[in-house]
């Protein structure tokens, strides 16, 4: 069993497809496809589902999947270890950012760690805030800007860069245009146009609302906070977003009277990270001045 066919495993059940794995690991389809084959031989078991477009881990192959992870995690720690003696900043960083991220100063950072370290290939993917955060977990991640609800995770090592209430927004002609602040159960008795459940204020919001005994009616959702206000603007309901994000919009901004959690945009790492997201974390400590660290 050699370490890059567990690289090709990662890349297929993360990438569902044989040709989008391999081009993601510079290899021809039918290198990786004779690799797998290999490993299946090895272990003795079917890794992968081939019956369809879409190719899905069979259960042993989900099995494997978090011991290939582990493993490839476990190299880049030995590998970071050294370079933390010897000082060399190399290798790969994989970077998640929340969908739509509009925070420039994450690309001004990224910017200036790809220019001070040209060896490190940089990628950056986007999702929703759990896929990221799970993402960081498994390794799949090494550094992610996520919306968490609160706090950050407490496995996870991280910084906040906003902490602020969520906060409701109404075109000018809404009911609730009038009111500086409206209790949440008031806010309730409209349809509601959110993001969907598991980005930061989503679930913030959600916390709220069961703290309250509350169940909101939401009347559709959005991937994007430009979204979310437009679908707003046009009158499909009252929008839920961060009190910052409201103010990029024209509409207008009601508060929340009585909510009590916190909508956190924050940068999250794994606990023992490596030299390289060291680096990478102070270029953001530089960008965001303001920036609040915590540990795991």
């Amino acid at each position: 069993m050699e370490l890059r066919q567990l690289e090709y495993l990662v890349a297929v059940a993360e990438e569902a497809n044989f040709t989008r794995a391999a081009e993601r690991v510079h290899v021809s389809q039918s290198g990786v496809s004779a690799q797998i084959r290999q490993l299946e031989r090895e272990v003795g078991a079917e890794l992968f589902d081939r019956s369809s477009r879409v190719v899905v881990p069979t259960p042993a192959g989900k099995a494997a999947l978090a011991h290939a992870r582990a493993a490839l995690g476990a190299v880049r720690e030995l590998t970071a270890a050294v370079d933390d003696v010897t000082g060399a900043v190399r290798g790969e960083l994989a970077v998640g950012m929340v969908t739509a991220c509009t925070v420039t100063g994450l690309f001004d950072a990224l910017a200036r760690f790809h220019a001070a370290h040209p060896g490190i290939e940089l990628t950056v993917s986007e999702d929703h805030s759990s896929v990221l955060v799970d993402g960081v977990r498994d390794g799949a991640l090494d550094v992610a800007l996520v919306g968490v609800p609160g706090e950050v995770p407490a496995d996870l090592e991280g910084g906040v860069l906003v902490d602020e209430p969520i906060a409701l927004a109404v075109p000018s002609a809404h009911p609730l245009a009038g009111a500086e602040s409206v209790a949440l159960a008031d806010a309730l008795a409209y349809p509601l146009v959110t993001m969907p459940p598991g980005t930061g204020v989503r679930d913030t919001f959600e916390l709220e609302c069961a703290a309250h005994g509350l169940t909101p009616t939401v009347a559709c959702q959005a991937s994007a906070p430009d979204a979310v206000a437009d679908l707003c603007g046009r009158g499909l309901g009252v929008a839920v977003l961060s009190e910052s994000m409201v103010a990029a919009y024209p509409l207008v901004r009601v508060r929340v009277a009585d909510a009590a959690h916190r909508a956190l945009l924050a940068l999250v790492w794994r606990p023992g990270a490596g030299l390289a997201v060291r680096r990478l974390v102070d270029e953001c400590c530089t960008a965001f001045p303001t920036l609040r660290l915590s540990a795991a």
